[in-house]
């Protein structure tokens, strides 16, 4: 579907947003430009360098910040403050989030559970330069237990890494694996980890890190079952409900 199909399609006369009915806006109009998609630079890891979910060590203290600040569906009552940073050297990227956050809860522990609806922070990435539209989504709640497929076709072709396979992501969070009941009041939690390139060759060709090599790729943050349900992203998503799964919609990763 071409850019122009979609707006016509999204201009119907009424659409859906968060699961209840919207009236679309009065200045919609079929000549808006959709907003320039997001770029990062990815800065290298010069040396080796502790998972323990730190902001404010060392090695990340020059790294420029990522601004997850873009909502799907309804806005709601608190907005959570989502900022994230990536690095990567030759076998490994490297992804830190911190998030200024109320109404935290964490309790999947099972690998590859319902970990978005959980308070949850996403990354999705396609590490292939030649097939941009399949991506892996790493999806990491507050407790840090994680969930990674590998997608060939939004909700219809993937594959789920297995538990031996995910237990090589080094993950550090600053909460505890089990946040129940809910956190209500003001908190700022991090979560950091480490992702082996050689786990992701397993399922897809990688297109080695160096300077100049381009990932696409979409930073999120969600909490779908909490009280203050969230569904914020690095990159604009042009789609009236909450979908992360829409790779045409990934921004742009420049290894320097």
């Amino acid at each position: 579907m071409n850019f122009i199909s979609y707006l016509l399609l999204i201009s119907l006369p009424v659409f859906f947003t968060g699961g209840e009915p919207k009236a679309p806006a009065a200045s919609k109009q079929l000549n808006e430009v959709k907003p320039a998609d997001a770029t990062y630079i990815v800065s290298r890891l010069k040396k080796s360098m502790p998972i323990d979910a730190n902001w404010d060590k060392p090695q990340w203290k020059k790294v420029e910040t990522i601004k997850i600040e873009k909502y799907m569906g309804t806005i709601p009552p608190f907005k959570p403050q989502v900022e994230a940073k990536m690095m990567y050297d030759q076998d490994n990227v490297y992804v830190i989030f911190r998030v200024k956050d109320r109404f935290v809860k964490s309790v999947v522990q099972e690998y590859n559970g319902n970990v978005s609806g959980d308070s949850c922070v996403e990354f999705f990435f396609s590490p292939d330069t030649e097939q941009p539209l399949k991506y892996f989504n790493l999806e990491i709640n507050a407790g840090g237990t994680p969930l990674i497929y590998y997608v060939s076709k939004p909700w219809t072709e993937f594959a789920k890494l297995k538990n031996d396979e995910i237990k090589q992501i080094e993950i550090a969070h600053s909460l505890p694996s089990v946040v129940d009941p809910e956190i209500t009041e003001p908190v700022t939690w991090t979560l950091e980890y480490r992702v082996p390139l050689s786990m992701l060759k397993t399922y897809s060709n990688v297109t080695q890190p160096a300077p100049g090599v381009i990932w696409k790729a979409n930073f999120y943050k969600t909490g779908s079952r909490t009280s203050n349900p969230n569904y914020i992203t690095w990159n604009f998503v042009d789609n009236p409900k909450p979908n992360f799964h829409l790779p045409q919609f990934f921004g742009t990763l420049i290894f320097k």
